[in-house]
């Protein structure tokens, strides 16, 4: 059975519908009028239209977080398109300026072509824009590093009455910067904090979950990178673990052309898992294709090898696939207890799942607005398809619904980018800079120039 739940849409599976919005980049939202989208060709001009603007301004980046993020509805509104302000600006030996509309993935290009990388790891998808994954506090994955906003040394941005301001790590407001949520003005240049491209060899296995609240924090702590997906109806755990490559393994790659190694040696011992699993998606789906990219997400669970690359090569596979996306970050000191919890409610409740559990731990975040704020963190998500016809299970559905209220209740702070219910928060409880940031957006932006009704709600005055 289909889910009418408002808070999750449905998708717009009809190519030709509605050909005067905007849509987001699952269909399942529209962000406003086409007539209301603005693409400036430089900085100057962009000044000029912001402060030229009678009413609300968001920024489209690449359109992957939920609609509401961006939603306009007044005539007088508009949609920033920031593809033209775009591409590397400056290079120095340990940092790197690019534009804030590039693409993350070509950011990730021209320092690997320099032999440079970025300290944090990547997130999955790579389409995202460099200023919408600071926006929203895009990460990666392992202990020893956190958000990308986390390597911004200096971040400039367009304000409401079209100034420009420079804001670097010495500014008293910078941490406000760092995830600004879009509301406090548009970023047009983030200059990055870079190292030495380091090779990594990634290890592969299954285990068992009955040890995972132990297993989670030794694969984070011995190793410099880890991934973890849970399949709490198997109680399975495919995890990747990756440490830098040895000489022998590098010369491999390097004799590979630079390109992905993956070792001979393959594993099946998660198959069974999987096909279970494909058949929990197959049925809420109803997507006819085999090959289909939420199929695909599982199916690379199977025959899994151990692979040589990049940081980039090795963790920025995500196929981008529709979805219903909910992430959730609980402190690494309480993830054990939030793990057994878990197990527990899942075993008494037997809930409806087609996608595994993921699990990335991240280090402390100095962005004000980070669910990693100032703390090592683990982040849970949760992921239910879109079915052929653009409709979600109600199991799927009632799924995220528990296991969301489940995580708040025990102090989990939600990925702004992804999907939640905003009133099981307490936002000025979970974040200790909330009124500060509040205080920046006022010296910023006073008007709410860059607001929408989402944005307003989270920070209004009055709390749940």
């Amino acid at each position: 059975m289909a889910s009418d739940y408002a808070g999750y849409p449905r998708r717009e599976t009809d190519p030709g519908a509605d050909q005067s919005q905007v849509w987001n980049w699952a269909r399942n939202e529209t962000l406003g009028k086409k007539r209301i989208v603005v693409a400036p060709q430089n900085e100057a001009e962009l000044q000029s239209i912001v402060a030229a603007c009678g009413g609300n301004v968001r920024i489209m980046g690449s359109k992957m977080s939920s609609g509401r993020m961006l939603k306009l509805t007044a005539p007088d509104d508009m949609l920033v398109d920031l593809h033209h302000l775009s591409g590397l600006i400056a290079l120095t030996e340990d940092s790197a300026t690019f534009a804030g509309g590039t693409p993350l993935h070509e950011v990730y290009e021209v320092l690997a072509g320099v032999g440079r990388m970025l300290p944090s790891s990547p997130g999955v998808i790579a389409s995202q824009s460099l200023a919408g994954a600071l926006a929203t506090g895009t990460h990666g994955q392992g202990l020893r590093q956190s958000s990308i906003a986390d390597e911004a040394s200096e971040i400039r941005m367009v304000l409401a009455d079209g100034s420009v301001a420079t804001f670097d790590r010495d500014h008293p407001w910078f941490h406000a910067v760092q995830l600004g949520l879009g509301a406090l003005g548009v970023v047009t240049q983030v200059t990055l904090r870079t190292q030495p491209l380091q090779i990594y060899t990634c290890f592969k296995n299954a285990v068992s979950a009955d040890t995972l609240e132990e297993d989670l924090l030794h694969w984070n702590r011995d190793f410099a990178l880890s991934k973890a997906w849970w399949f709490p109806n198997e109680n399975q755990v495919h995890v990747w673990a990756a440490r830098e490559a040895s000489g022998e393994e590098i010369q491999l790659y390097r004799d590979n052309n630079e390109e992905l190694v993956t070792q001979e040696a393959t594993s099946d011992a998660m198959n069974d898992t999987v096909e279970q699993t494909l058949e929990h998606m197959r049925s809420d789906t109803k997507i006819v294709d085999e090959n289909g990219k939420p199929f695909r997400t599982v199916t690379r669970f199977k025959d899994f090898s151990d692979v040589t690359g990049d940081v980039y090569q090795v963790f920025c596979r995500g196929i981008a696939t529709p979805q219903i996306n909910v992430e959730i970050g609980i402190p690494l000191a309480r993830t054990a207890a939030v793990i057994k919890k878990i197990k527990a409610w899942h075993q008494e409740t037997q809930p409806h799942m087609h996608y595994p559990i993921i699990l990335r731990c991240t280090g402390g975040s100095s962005a004000w607005l980070s669910p990693a704020a100032g703390e090592e963190t683990c982040f849970f998500g949760f992921v239910v398809y879109y079915a052929e016809d653009g409709s979600l299970s109600e199991e799927g559905v009632n799924f995220l619904l528990a296991v969301e209220k489940l995580l708040a209740e025990e102090g989990g702070k939600p990925h702004w980018g992804k999907y939640f219910d905003a009133s099981l928060y307490d936002w000025a409880a979970i974040y200790p800079q909330w009124a500060a940031f509040k205080k920046v957006r006022e010296a910023l932006d006073p008007q709410h120039k860059f607001a929408n009704a989402f944005i307003d709600g989270l920070l209004k005055e009055a709390q749940r």
